[in-house]
């Protein structure tokens, strides 16, 4: 009977007291080490959503090592487990292709940051603003409040717009005139709009030039400067000022036309 404990039941409860060991000393080990990932990623300035997923990643893998080894212990083959869950993992991969890609495209945005929460952009063809920029989609907000959700594969694979990355922006705005009207008249009038407009910068310096002789019209090239939030409220409040001082001033503003020339031949009814 002894001779049984000491050949079987005392190996067992060694490799089981040994197991146990690894495995609780093994995720203590892990505990730290994730303190040392979380504080190395926030000294790096990493957003907390990143360091949150790559915690949980970090925690898996070496919480899977930390088994195999506790199973190691214990005797079990983990050969076959090993390849099972590489199996696996190869599978779900394959499955998940466009989430991992969404996945991989959410990390470039959060690290390389070409645009932020609260930003003015138009991406994947939406234009709004970023309210929220997570692991597999961005959240925004359309100007006529429309939440759109959008995968950031397809932010990240495209063109970014971002109107708010700069402190200021042009104003590009064009003004057509008769050809009959007065041209430095016309000229004058805009330029006193844009000198009383106070939301106007004076460096850079404003462009109003005649930009082309029009089929219908000449045609001003107006192009303020203006902080980044007064871009919309001076664009269409010089739009408005320019429309009622041509009134006043008696400058048409024309619209498209064309002249038809009839011409009688000979033999046609009269």
């Amino acid at each position: 009977m002894d001779n049984f404990f000491d050949a079987y039941v005392l190996p067992w409860i060694v490799d089981i007291a040994l197991a146990l060991a690894i495995f609780f000393i093994g995720r203590w080990v892990i505990k730290q080490v994730m303190k040392l990932v979380e504080r190395l990623l926030r000294k790096a300035k990493v957003e907390q959503m990143l360091i949150n997923f790559i915690s949980s990643i970090v925690n898996v893998v070496l919480l899977l090592f930390v088994v195999v080894a506790s199973l190691n212990q214990l005797g079990v083959d983990t050969t076959s487990l090993i390849a099972l869950v590489g199996a696996a993992g190869l599978a779900i991969g394959l499955s998940l292709q466009d989430s991992l890609k969404n996945f991989a495209a959410g990390v470039m945005l959060i690290v390389f940051k070409p645009f932020r929460e609260g930003n003015f952009v138009e991406a994947a063809g939406v234009t709004g603003i970023v309210e929220h920029i997570q692991i597999f989609n961005t959240v925004m907000r359309t100007g006529d409040n429309k939440e759109v959700i959008i995968p950031n594969g397809a932010i990240y694979s495209g063109v970014i717009t971002n109107y708010s990355a700069r402190d200021t922006r042009r104003v590009d705005m064009v003004f057509g005139i008769g050809y009959d009207d007065d041209l430095r008249k016309a000229k004058q009038v805009l330029q006193e709009i844009i000198e009383a407009d106070e939301r106007i910068l004076k460096d850079p310096a404003p462009v109003i030039a005649v930009s082309e002789l029009g089929d219908s019209s000449v045609n001003f090239v107006v192009r303020p400067w203006v902080n980044a939030a007064d871009y919309w409220p001076v664009l269409w409040g010089i739009t408005e000022a320019v429309k009622l001082r041509f009134d006043e001033e008696g400058i048409s503003i024309p619209y498209p036309q064309m002249d038809v020339h009839l011409h009688k031949t000979e033999g046609s009814a009269d």
